[in-house]
């Protein structure tokens, strides 16, 4: 396969080299909005650059797409791809909006090509085995789900305006998270927010800290944090509460947890840093899928819908913050 890798920036640089090494992959093409960027970090995985993005398109002779620019681009980098007839990996999201991904979806489906989105915890074995023995009944009846997700730091702040917010840009993975564990819905959400951070999380209209109530159509309940101030490191856990068992993926060495009980554990050494470190064999992962699936050697592990229902429960949860209310799922669209 020869796959183009769009966007050179803080993910288009990491997923360069894992998809310098992943297998099935002959030659990699960079291509960036700046030549030079996109040169350079050509230059540094061994790879081909491209003169421009829409070269990619037209004379480069690739087999697939991976896109990871900036969110805004996402839906008409999507629709190029279906139209050229490639297979396209994208980072989460398909668009910051429902309209907008929903259009993209149809121009995938139009074309008949392949379209995976990027939720890389459903490639961490923490979450497959938490998913396992959720899926083999050996947790009982799961009565309720705990999620959290904690950068250790803000982003900067000219991200925020084009991130769409907590709830689509971080929470969004919790979401797909929940729904892919159990195989349920959500029906019901009601979320809020605080900002007790840096004055830009106000000034783009975002939260720096939120907690939402999700209800799933079996009646299972599900908390979900999050926060962009959780100095002691980046934390992600989901823990699964039923009534034989009890299981948590993201409880190991790193998880930047210190027990306040005499003779518990102490702080880690090296805690968890940010999301690309505490998921690269993830990352690497669902890259490899992705290229097995492009080369008709297994089927797609995360389809473009996924983006869609995920992105539905934000929407759903920015109503409710809002509008300081429960809102049911089947009411936002």
């Amino acid at each position: 396969m020869r796959v183009a890798l769009l966007g050179a920036g803080r993910i288009g640089t990491r997923h360069a080299a894992r998809l310098a090494g992943t297998e099935g992959v002959a030659e990699l093409v960079v291509a960036d909005a700046d030549p030079g960027r996109a040169a350079g970090l050509a230059e540094a995985v061994g790879a081909r650059p491209a003169r421009t993005v829409g070269e990619v398109f037209t004379s480069a002779g690739v087999d697939a797409v991976v896109i990871a620019t900036a969110t805004a681009s996402h839906a008409g980098l999507i629709t190029r791809a279906a139209r050229a007839g490639l297979p396209a990996f994208c980072e989460k999201p398909v668009a910051l909006d429902l309209a907008g991904t929903i259009a993209a979806l149809r121009e995938v489906e139009a074309a008949g090509t392949l379209l995976q989105i990027g939720f890389q915890r459903r490639f961490d074995a923490g979450f497959l085995a938490a998913r396992e023995a959720l899926r083999s009944g050996a947790l009982g009846r799961v009565h309720t789900i705990r999620c959290v997700t904690s950068d250790a730091a803000p982003p900067p702040a000219d991200f925020l305006p084009l991130s769409g917010g907590l709830f689509r840009d971080c929470m969004v993975h919790d979401f797909d998270a929940v729904r892919w564990l159990t195989g349920r819905e959500v029906t019901e959400v009601y979320a809020r927010g605080a900002n007790g951070g840096a004055a830009f999380f106000r000034e783009a209209g975002d939260v720096d800290t939120a907690a939402a109530l999700l209800t799933l159509d079996d009646g299972t309940l599900v908390t979900a944090t999050s926060t962009r101030y959780n100095g002691a490191g980046y934390d992600v856990r989901v823990e699964l509460s039923g009534e034989r068992d009890q299981w948590v993926a993201g409880l190991d060495e790193r998880a930047p947890l210190t027990s306040a009980e005499p003779g518990g554990p102490a702080a880690p050494r090296r805690p968890w840093t940010d999301f690309q470190e505490r998921f690269e064999d993830a990352f690497r992962a669902e890259l490899a899928a992705f290229v097995r699936a492009a080369r008709g050697l297994g089927g797609n592990p995360c389809p473009g819908a996924e983006g869609l229902r995920a992105l539905h429960i934000a929407e759903a949860c920015e109503v409710s913050r809002r509008e300081a209310r429960p809102v049911r799922l089947a009411d936002v669209g």
